[in-house]
Formats: C-alpha cells, structure tokens, sequence
C-alpha cells in the first residue's frame, strides 16, 4: 500500500514493463521463483486491461559463459546449466498465461539484470512520449530493482505495482519495499493491483 503521505497523482503516458516472467523462473523451471504462481493471475489481470501498453521483457542467457563480459562468465559457469547449449530453449519462453497476449503485447530479450540492457528500450520509450513506467514481475530485489534504478536514473516516473512482484527471497522482497518507499519519494511510487485500475485508466 502507498505511504500515507505519497501524494496521489493520476497516471498517463504509461507502458506496463513486465519483467521475465518466464518459464525457467517458474515452478519446476531451473530458477523456480515460488511466489510466481502467486502473483501471475493479478499480473495478467494488468496486461488483460493494457495489452497495447505492455512490453515483456526477457532474460537471455549466453550460449556460453565466454560470451559475457567480465563476471558475468564466472556467474555463468556457476550457472553452466542455465546457458542455451544446454537449456532447453522453452524455459527462456514467458509463461504460457502470458504468452497469450503477444501480439499486441511487445516482448524485448535482454541480456542481463536491468530491462534497460537491451540499449532500445529506452529509445522506444522516449519516442512514444513515455513518462511513466508500470512496474510488475521478477524477481524484486534482482531483475526488478536493476530496472526500477535504470528507469528512475533516465528520468521516468516509476510505478511499482506491489502485489504483482515475485522473489525468491522474503526478506530480499521486504528489504526492497522498505528502500522504495523511504528512500526515492517522488520518483517511485507503490500501488496495489487495486489501486493501479483506480489512478490507471487509459
């Protein structure tokens, strides 16, 4: 719920940015992220009402460790069975309830944390005239985070929808709520699912 001394202000010029909600983060995936099942009929919910509005994005990971840069290969070594020579290339795919929207939901593939590491979304964004970004997805305090500082460093207004996020780490998840809300006033703001239909209505 938003903090009880957030102004309320409607939002306009909004894409909803849906972050890796694929399978290999779903339960039985490589990466399962528990609450996903949790949180995925209120995301889809949201894309139901925005289709046109929503990007997926995508985490693809490198055909080999020695096909990233610098850390990135000693994670991918750690992580050999999450490289596409040996994933399955179905586990990369968003989750079937989601899928389903596409077209007229775009999908972007990104190659590491932060949404904003495929270098054209943020082209795309400022060429529609964005000035807001509706956050949901996976996982909070990973993949979400990174994207939430790249949208808040270029300038958007960020909107986290709350009970649309999945983590694989409680307290990760706790951690990240408490810094939104106390540390980034004016530039990020927390809704329920319920509130985003209130002040969302485009």
């Amino acid at each position: 719920m938003r903090d009880s001394a957030s102004e309320t202000v409607d939002i306009n010029e909004a894409v909803h940015l849906c972050v890796d909600m694929q399978n290999i983060f779903a339960p039985g995936g490589l990466w399962a992220t528990p609450w996903m099942e949790r949180v995925l009929p209120t995301i889809a919910s949201i894309v139901s009402r925005h289709q046109a509005r929503t990007i997926f994005t995508r985490f693809i990971t490198p055909q080999a460790p020695e096909d990233r840069p610098g850390q990135w290969q000693s994670y991918f070594r750690r992580w050999r069975q999450a490289t596409r020579k040996h994933l399955s290339p179905s586990a990369l795919e968003l989750v079937p309830a989601l899928s389903r929207f596409v077209p007229p939901a775009a999908v972007i593939n990104k190659p590491a944390y932060s949404a904003f590491s495929n270098p054209g979304l943020a082209g795309l964004l400022i060429e529609k005239n964005v000035g807001t970004v509706v956050i949901t997805g996976a996982e909070t305090d990973v993949c979400v985070l990174s994207t939430v500082l790249s949208a808040v460093d270029l300038g958007f207004r960020v909107v986290i929808v709350e009970d649309a996020l999945c983590s694989s780490s409680d307290v990760g998840h706790d951690a990240l709520m408490t810094m939104y809300r106390t540390r980034f006033h004016g530039q990020v703001d927390l809704m329920t699912a319920e509130e985003l239909t209130e002040f969302w209505r485009e």
